[in-house]
C-alpha cells in the first residue's frame, strides 16, 4: 500500500491534548511530515477565532478547514481561501421550525466576524470582546458560517435526533459537545465534503488520505478518508464507523500512528 499523500486531522479530542496544548512530540511529527511535502490539514468544528491557537503546528503549505467544513482559511495569507455559509432566509426558517418543535432552543450565529447570541444562550467557553446578543432575527441578517442550537433540557443524542426529524435534511447536522450543542451548517456542507473539494484542488484521492477523528461531526470525513482513525476515546459511534484505533488524544495518537505509517 502507497504511504498517504495528505493527513487530515481533527483538533479537540483527537490532535489537541485535554489541557488545550499540542505535545513537542506531536509538533516534532507534523514539521517531518511537512519537511517530506505531506501536507497536514486541520479539519475542526471550531470557528476561526479558536482555531488560530493552533495554526502554528499547520506547517507551510498553510490551510485549514474550520466550522465544520463552512470556512477553508489560507493561515500563511491570512486570507478567505472558501466559503459555504447558510443565507439567512433559510437558516431563519429552520430555526423557526426547530423553535416550534422543541420549545427552549436557544440560537448563536458564527460569522467571520465573530459570534452573536440569543441572550438565553448559555456558552460554556469565555466569549471573545464584543460579542453581541440579540434575537436570532436580528442577528441572522446576512450569510453564516455555523448556526448553533443549544437546549438545557434535552440530552445530546435526543436533542439531536428530534432536530433532524424537524429539519429533514434541509441543513447539516452535527454536534462535537458533550452538552446538547447542535452544530448546523449549510446543505451538504461537511467536513468531508469540503476536505473533498480541497484536495480535488491538490490533485489527491481519497484512497491517498488518512483521516483522525473523535466525535460525530467527523464521521463523513472518516468515511470518505481512505484510511480512517478513530482515537481511543472516541465516541462510541466513532469508533463503530472508523476501521482502525489510535491511542488517546493525550496519549498522542495521531502522531504515532502517523510515526508508524511513514517510519519516522
Amino acid at each position: 500500500m502507497s504511504l498517504p499523500l495528505l493527513v487530515a486531522t481533527d483538533l479537540d479530542g483527537t490532535l489537541v491534548r485535554s489541557d488545550g496544548t499540542v505535545s513537542d512530540y506531536t509538533r516534532g511529527v507534523l514539521e517531518e511530515l511537512e519537511r517530506r511535502g505531506v501536507p497536514v490539514v486541520f479539519v475542526t468544528g471550531r470557528p476561526l477565532r479558536w482555531a488560530a491557537d493552533v495554526f502554528e503546528y499547520v506547517g507551510e503549505h498553510g490551510l485549514a478547514i474550520v466550522s465544520n467544513g463552512a470556512l477553508v482559511w489560507d493561515v500563511a495569507r491570512e486570507a478567505v481561501h472558501l466559503t459555504r455559509p447558510i443565507q439567512p432566509g433559510l437558516g431563519l426558517e429552520v430555526c423557526r421550525e426547530l423553535r416550534a418543535a422543541l420549545p427552549g432552543t436557544a440560537y448563536a450565529v458564527e460569522t467571520l466576524a465573530g459570534i452573536g447570541l440569543e441572550p438565553e444562550f448559555l456558552e460554556r467557553h469565555p466569549l471573545p470582546e464584543g460579542a453581541r446578543r440579540a434575537s436570532i432575527q436580528e442577528l441572522f441578517t446576512e450569510p453564516a458560517l455555523k448556526l448553533l442550537a443549544r437546549h438545557e433540557g434535552l440530552e445530546p443524542q435526543e436533542f439531536w435526533d428530534l432536530a433532524e426529524e424537524t429539519v429533514l435534511g434541509r441543513l447539516v447536522i452535527t454536534w462535537s459537545s458533550a452538552s446538547s450543542l447542535l452544530e448546523i451548517s449549510a446543505p451538504g456542507v461537511t467536513k468531508a465534503s469540503t476536505l473533498a473539494l480541497l484536495c480535488e484542488d491538490l490533485g489527491i484521492g481519497a484512497e491517498h488520505v488518512i483521516a483522525f477523528g473523535d466525535m460525530p461531526n467527523d464521521l463523513p470525513m472518516l468515511a470518505w478518508a481512505g484510511a480512517a482513525y478513530a482515537m481511543a476515546d472516541a465516541h462510541p459511534t466513532v469508533v463503530q464507523a472508523a476501521r482502525h484505533r489510535a491511542p488517546g488524544h493525550d496519549d498522542d495518537g495521531v502522531a504515532r500512528v502517523l510515526a508508524g505509517v511513514f517510519d519516522l
